[in-house]
């Protein structure tokens, strides 16, 4: 009989997924100072490949990606089935089967998705700078429905091969799927109603928490704080060739970095869920 005691923590690089797995580690935790961000074992990464050698017994670096993605399920099931608490996996994959009628995040054990969407601008941009990529190419990845991340087989990377798709794939995949309870959170509602945004979440996940509880994980997980932890301790998921992870966690830094060409192209390959999100008008025109 399997438990759904699993919470995915899905979303698109750089739009928001860390700030809101370090303010759940910090409502979980019962220590008066903030939770360090180097420690976030509460939202562990779903893609790790440390924690699929070691739950399978094999090493992942003698697999194909596809008999890695076809094992898995199974190493979900498995971190399910040993827990006895609720279960909060961050996933950058987008939401797709990989067998007949087998889901890479097996219903069974789910208990819901938190899906976190941003502005693509905001996103295209923090991921290129991320990336230590310029935007002009950073855009065709954006578009690229066949786009994976870790995919490539020069090194061994830490983390398994990771499908995402065009960034409307990612969008779509997971929030038009019906297998799983699933919890939509705008990054530009995370900032401008903080509170009320992360409460809402809280409510959906079925914990119990107070509002001062949840105001004091908001206070806790700051940008300043985040931003200074990692000046002082540096951030393990920082990709080597960028600066820094955290930069400046606002809405509309686009408008400093595209042009009218890359604003038409990203709108001419995304209308449909820019829409439908809020992100364009009814003429559209960019919102944020």
């Amino acid at each position: 009989m399997y438990k759904k005691n699993i919470i995915w923590l899905a979303s698109y690089p750089k739009s928001g997924n860390t700030w809101f797995r370090v303010f759940l580690t910090n409502l979980l935790s019962d220590s008066n100072i903030p939770a360090s961000i180097n420690d976030l074992a509460e939202t562990s990464i779903s893609s790790s490949r440390k924690l699929f050698d070691e739950y399978t017994g094999l090493s992942s670096s003698d697999l194909t990606f596809e008999e890695i993605d076809s094992m898995r399920p199974d190493v979900y099931r498995m971190q399910s089935q040993e827990s006895e608490e609720l279960l909060f996996k961050k996933a950058h994959d987008k939401y797709y089967t990989v067998a007949k009628d087998q889901a890479l995040f097996p219903s069974e054990i789910s208990k819901g998705v938190i899906y976190i969407i941003r502005n693509p601008f905001d996103v295209l941009v923090s991921f290129a700078y991320h990336s230590a990529k310029p935007v002009e190419k950073m855009i065709s990845t954006f578009n690229n429905s066949n786009y994976a991340f870790c995919d490539k087989n020069d090194k061994l990377q830490n983390q398994l091969r990771q499908i995402m798709g065009s960034w409307s794939d990612h969008v779509n995949s997971w929030t038009q799927q019906k297998n799983i309870p699933v919890h939509i959170i705008r990054y530009e509602d995370m900032i401008q109603d903080t509170f009320k945004t992360f409460s809402k979440a809280v409510e959906f996940i079925e914990i119990k928490k107070s509002k001062l509880q949840i105001t004091e994980a908001i206070k806790k997980s700051d940008f300043s704080v985040l931003s200074n932890q990692e000046k002082e301790l540096g951030f393990k998921e920082k990709m080597i060739k960028s600066n820094s992870f955290f930069r400046k966690g606002k809405s509309g830094d686009w408008q400093n970095h595209l042009n009218e060409k890359m604003i038409k192209e990203i709108i001419a390959n995304h209308i449909k869920v820019m829409s439908k999100f809020g992100y364009l008008d009814s003429d559209n025109i960019p919102v944020y």
